[in-house]
């Protein structure tokens, strides 16, 4: 899982040399951070397509095979213990990578840590299993939250070694585990699935992700840990992961709280449809988010003493993120009937209206989810705590106000209160930083003009071609219409040829011999 590249600029750990290792932690060399981050993004963006493809190929089969109950009652237990999957880390992997220098002693003591909060967090799980029952009036999730449990500690097993790879920006070795995990896990579920297993093929496939993970990072680094011990500076990297885990335990309260009220008041069905309407729709972003975040978050926070070249870092990975996420937007919103037909199957048709209702999502999520990246690279942690205790209040009484009307009022008030709350939510973020407002709102503008443009001449386009077309090509024709049209505006008509092609020609360079220092703002 070593990419001779990688090899080749980094050193190894060698679990007897301490002293060797806590050099072998710090910051990256500033000369070689921008194209170590290009080529870093490029292999994630590359990684997540091939996982973005087999997320939805594993959904398109799993879907036909299992039905909505299925899926929802392995959803309604994950959306409540989800919420401890928040403290598996306690926000260290973080900590770990934002620091500009730490020692081997420092990561020993911050791996034990995961392990022991793992341990606690299994326990916790297995103590829950009958109320979660009772709660939902279900009998069957007793066993099912019992061998769930698990996974906490397999996670936790993990966590420090992926933190590893990211500070040293080893992104194709992090890709590679990440794909490889997704393929067996999806393996075991669709052959479970295929066997009769019904909803404990999505158990199995679940379990088998962390288990896979962490045995290929730990192959990977090849690093084993010591004994813990006290070390400097752990508090103040336990701080910072605690505020990053109660920032995260918000969010994830705000954003699956529906899914529990569903499963309280409307059963699994419906859990069942608006979980994977809401799966679907988020898988893109999830991709994107994920190929630039772990990139972006590493090079900013080697940048904390360099505001200007900071400001300029982010706001190009943050053009980039919403270039591409936008006309998935567009595509999601304009072409719902088909997606769901062709991924899911027709026995999903009830899952339309909610797609279409959360599409909007996946456009807010792209402009509001960078600023995590700004805040914990220059230790504004706090303000994003702040934020996301506003969101989730306004999203929780977005739910409450939509739950009478089932899983479409529940997906359209979530939209709504996205939608409305977006610009004042950017516009706090930035307040008194060196980015502004319309900084944001500039990066924003392109690519949602170029996408609007492609999607009316598709949409008018199958006033003439839709109904003489069957769902699959019907879709290729519109998603490729979108995109040529999208492309050509954004790339000649405002002028983005250069920046992309800046990027391009990065790609191409050798990394030896290259000084090459970070693009002036």
């Amino acid at each position: 899982m070593h990419n001779p590249r990688e090899r080749a600029a980094l050193p190894r750990l060698d679990p007897s040399q301490p002293a060797q290792n806590s050099i072998l932690f710090k910051a990256i060399r500033m000369k070689d951070l921008r194209e170590r981050t290009i080529r870093g993004g490029f292999v994630k963006v590359i990684s997540q397509g091939a996982n973005f493809g087999l997320r939805i190929g594993s959904l398109m089969v799993l879907g036909r095979l299992l039905g909505p109950k299925d899926f929802g009652l392995v959803g309604m237990v994950m959306a409540v213990i989800g919420v401890l999957t928040l403290f598996r880390d306690f926000g260290l992997s973080t900590a770990t990578v934002q620091r500009t220098n730490v020692t081997d002693e420092q990561i020993s003591t911050l791996f034990w840590i995961n392990l022991l909060v793992g341990g606690v967090l299994c326990v916790l799980s297995v103590a829950a299993a009958p109320l979660l029952a009772a709660f939902y009036h279900e009998p069957r999730l007793s066993l099912v939250t019992i061998v769930l449990a698990s996974t906490f500690i397999f996670n936790a097993a993990g966590v420090q070694h992926g933190a590893i790879l990211q500070r040293q920006m080893r992104f194709t070795s992090l890709a590679v585990v990440d794909i490889v995990s997704l393929v067996i896990s999806s393996g075991v579920g669709i052959v479970m699935a295929l066997e009769g297993f019904g909803y404990w093929a999505l158990v199995g496939m679940t379990v088998a992700a962390p288990i896979v993970s962490s045995i290929c990072v730990w192959i990977t680094t090849a690093w084993v840990p010591s004994k813990p011990g006290s070390s400097a500076g752990i508090g103040s990297m336990v701080r910072l992961g605690g505020t990053i885990t109660l920032n995260g335990l918000v969010v994830y309260v705000a954003y699956n709280l529906e899914k529990v009220l569903l499963g309280r008041y409307w059963g699994a069905a419906a859990v069942g449809l608006y979980g994977r309407a809401y799966q679907l729709i988020n898988i893109p972003t999830d991709n994107l988010n994920s190929a630039a975040g772990g990139v972006a978050f590493a090079a900013l926070s080697r940048l904390q003493g360099d505001p200007v070249r900071l400001k300029n870092y982010f706001l190009k990975a943050y053009s980039l993120v919403l270039a591409l996420t936008v006309p998935i937007t567009i595509i999601c919103a304009l072409f719902a009937n088909d997606l769901i037909l062709v991924v899911l199957g027709r026995k999903w048709a009830e899952a339309v209206p909610i797609f279409r209702l959360l599409a909007p999502t996946m456009l807010v999520f792209a402009m509001i989810n960078p600023l995590w990246w700004f805040h914990y690279a220059v230790a504004l942690a706090g303000r994003s705590l702040r934020v996301a205790v506003v969101i989730s209040v306004l999203v929780v009484l977005g739910y409450l106000a939509g739950l009478k009307h089932g899983p479409q009022g529940v997906a359209f008030a979530y939209s709504a209160v996205l939608v409305l709350w977006a610009v004042p939510h950017l516009a706090w973020c930035v307040h008194g930083t060196i980015l502004s407002l319309k900084d944001l709102l500039l990066a924003a503008g392109r690519p949602l003009l170029a996408s609007l443009v492609g999607g009316a001449l598709a949409l008018a386009a199958q006033f003439f071609y839709g109904p003489l077309l069957p769902a699959l090509p019907r879709l290729i024709l519109g998603v490729l219409i979108v995109s040529v049209v999208y492309v050509g505006i954004l790339l000649f008509a405002m002028g983005q040829k250069e920046f992309y092609l800046s990027l391009f020609e990065t790609l191409r360079k050798r990394s030896k011999g290259q000084n090459a220092v970070l693009v002036s703002a």
